[in-house]
């Protein structure tokens, strides 16, 4: 039997969504002059032919600000009106005080919750859920749920493996308690992590693992993702195949029943091979990478954000969302928008 959420009393809607990217673009062309690659060559094994780079003073707060205005506005909310501030991200303006911190500083509000979610490229995921079991429960009415990353300043531009993969960019959403699940609902959530594959997706430093060293080094390598790339696609595809499973035997649904997939846009040959194993229809999942890049746990709002933007997405619509990330971590979102 299908799920609804109707014994549910507060279901989550989302009333607003926002996304931002910055001005700079980096083509593969531009790669090409930067590393020993082609734009034939990332195009086939990833799908992507541009990204956005934030510029030199932009801080993944300012992103999250921009992308957090948008959506207040579609919401027809202002920022005194949120009870509750999530950020995903896996490189924040500084240890301490937390990113969501420091976007509650630039809304001019206070007084109210605000928490980082570090999950990787499923922080998004992460975060939507634990707002939706805040909004369920009647705790709070209305969340800002945002993803914002910085990924320039933890990609290694000498390896040309990971360096072509990833970009900049912010996506928010504005989660609303509401009582009538036919306006907007999440009807399911699944989370998840397999710690025991940590090592195939890290970044080193800074951290008390890489502090602690007899020998610790100062390369920068330390400070980049560093990823086996054929461990990483293996797994991958794995999780989101087992996540996607779970979603429909948990809940009754078939392919038929989802409108829309959007998934984290880690990389095209990923999401095919998906679809190939899964047997779900291309046509029916958001393909965004080909101008953003991986932007982590970004991904997944501003892929929606801009899809909603273009038409594709529409309200009512049962959309999917899917993800794993480093950690590794994965998780799932079953909601009508």
């Amino acid at each position: 039997m299908k799920t609804n959420s109707t014994l549910n009393k507060h279901h989550c809607r989302i009333g607003g969504m926002g996304y931002y990217l910055p001005e700079k673009i980096l083509t593969n062309q531009d790669m090409e002059k930067i590393v020993d690659t082609s734009d034939e060559w990332i195009k086939q094994r990833t799908g992507i032919e541009s990204r956005h780079i934030a510029n030199a003073n932009e801080l993944p707060s300012d992103m999250a600000l921009k992308a957090s205005l948008k959506a207040l506005e579609q919401s027809q909310l202002k920022p005194e009106d949120l009870d509750f501030i999530l950020v995903a991200t896996l490189y924040p303006d500084r240890i301490m005080p937390n990113t969501a911190c420091e976007l509650q500083k630039k809304l001019n509000i206070s007084n109210i919750p605000a928490l980082d979610i570090s999950a990787a490229c499923s922080g998004f995921i992460y975060a939507l859920s634990i707002a939706n079991q805040y909004i369920q429960t009647g705790i709070y009415k209305n969340i800002l749920v945002v993803g914002t990353e910085t990924l320039h300043h933890v990609t290694d531009y000498t390896d040309r493996t990971t360096c072509v993969l990833f970009g900049d960019g912010a996506g928010a959403f504005v989660v609303s308690r509401n009582t009538n699940p036919e306006q907007g609902c999440i009807y399911h959530q699944t989370l998840n992590a397999y710690g025991e594959f940590g090592e195939a997706l890290y970044i080193s430093a800074p951290g008390a693992r890489h502090s602690s060293k007899k020998e610790r080094t100062t390369e920068k390598k330390d400070t980049c993702i560093q990823m086996d790339g054929q461990k990483v696609f293996k797994k991958a595809v794995q999780i989101l195949c087992d996540t996607y499973t779970k979603t429909l035997e948990d809940t009754g649904y078939t392919s038929t029943d989802i409108d829309w997939l959007v998934p984290h846009q880690a990389n095209e040959r990923i999401l095919k091979k998906f679809c190939k194993i899964a047997n779900f229809p291309e046509e029916k999942v958001i393909f965004d990478i080909k101008e953003t890049g991986n932007t982590s746990s970004a991904s997944i709002p501003l892929s929606m954000g801009r899809a909603v933007e273009q038409g594709k997405i529409k309200r009512s619509q049962n959309i999917l969302m899917i993800a794993m990330g480093g950690g590794m971590t994965s998780g799932s979102l079953l909601l009508k928008y």
